[in-house]
């Protein structure tokens, strides 16, 4: 499988600004078409280009299985429509009416599972269940409560924080149901997700992403 490299915004925080899932990727409608259509091939996806709430930190904002995506409240009608129209109706579109807004980095999620925030109330959690279809169960890595930027999950692996704790590995090995495993992002960032989105058919990584993650990178999604 292939892992490549590429810069959204100047930025090689690619995580902040898009999403990935198997069946799409989100990617603001700032960039322009024909580098955006490029992630979509990569990642064998639909391709959706759209803002959250009228901000372009999609990754940070929203959070996304094949079964559903939960969006803070203020997400426009318009972009609600333009991931129905990709995804079809049977796609389960939640919107979080709470306070909290950066469900990105509350929730890190495959078809499998999803380990979310603790510090999320017990109806927010039945309501991102239901929403991805999928065991939701409060968590942390590394003794941190912002589990999606801390990982990257996809249906073959977890790539996290290198100074995720044992009890947490072994927690969200068994919810997510694949191996979990340690490395970084752009030359060293231990917020994994910030830096690298994937699918079981790529991975597209932060520019500044060294040889060694990337080889990491394929080790610990692709094997």
């Amino acid at each position: 499988m292939a892992i490549y490299t590429f810069v959204l915004f100047g930025s090689a925080s690619i995580g902040v600004y898009s999403l990935a899932t198997e069946k799409l990727v989100i990617i603001p409608p700032q960039i322009p078409r024909h580098k955006a259509e490029r992630v979509g091939k990569w990642l064998k996806t639909r391709l959706v280009q759209t803002m959250i709430g009228e901000s372009v930190v999609v990754g940070a904002l929203a959070c996304a299985n094949s079964n559903g995506i939960l969006l803070p409240h203020f997400t426009r009608e318009e972009e609600i429509e333009a991931i129905k129209e990709a995804c079809g109706e049977d796609f389960n579109i939640t919107i979080m009416e709470t306070r909290r807004t950066a469900y990105g980095n509350m929730v890190l999620t495959n078809d499998k599972g999803a380990v979310v925030d603790p510090r999320l109330k017990s109806g927010e959690i039945k309501q991102i269940s239901e929403t991805l279809d999928v065991e939701a169960v409060p968590a942390e890595i590394a003794g941190l409560p912002y589990v999606g930027s801390l990982a990257t999950a996809t249906n073959n692996g977890v790539l996290a924080h290198p100074l995720i704790r044992e009890e947490e590995k072994k927690l969200i090995e068994e919810v997510l149901k694949v191996p979990v495993d340690v490395g970084t992002i752009n030359c060293g960032v231990p917020y994994v997700g910030t830096g690298l989105i994937a699918n079981t058919h790529a991975a597209v990584a932060g520019f500044l992403t060294t040889g060694p993650e990337m080889f990491i990178i394929h080790n610990v999604l692709f094997q």
